[in-house]
């Protein structure tokens, strides 16, 4: 079987906000062998998993790539196991600042996001 290494809309949704953003931190970016924004996936236990993004001069066989107008962005397979049918929203928050939001990141996985385990007899988080 061969590796789909190129993502969709269907895979990845990035809003036209979330686009803006991206291509500007992305042009703004001095160094030549940064190539792409990598996705990433950390974590997990009650905290759930962390998602986030930084940039990258590294491209693995792994990796799945999507093609946005002016960057590249790089998911590796395991990452993409928990951000497919992803949607990247950049959203002022008020007071709090505005930053890159991720919905939608359960869908591919079915989950809710809550910890099972929490609260359970013995009184103590998750082990």
């Amino acid at each position: 079987m061969e590796f789909a290494s190129t993502m969709t809309g269907s895979d990845i949704t990035l809003t036209p906000a979330a686009q803006d953003v991206m291509r500007k931190l992305f042009d703004d970016v001095e160094d030549d062998d940064i190539t792409a924004i990598r996705l990433f996936v950390s974590g997990g236990g009650c905290s759930g998993m962390t998602y986030g993004m930084t940039f990258t001069g590294d491209q693995f066989d792994n990796d799945k790539i999507y093609e946005a107008d002016g960057f590249k962005v790089f998911v590796d397979s395991v990452a993409f196991n928990y951000l497919q049918g992803v949607e990247i929203d950049y959203a002022e928050n008020g007071m709090n600042g505005a930053s890159f939001v991720f919905n939608n990141v359960f869908a591919s996985t079915g989950g809710s996001g809550a910890c099972g385990g929490c609260g359970g007899a013995g009184g103590g988080g998750c082990a």
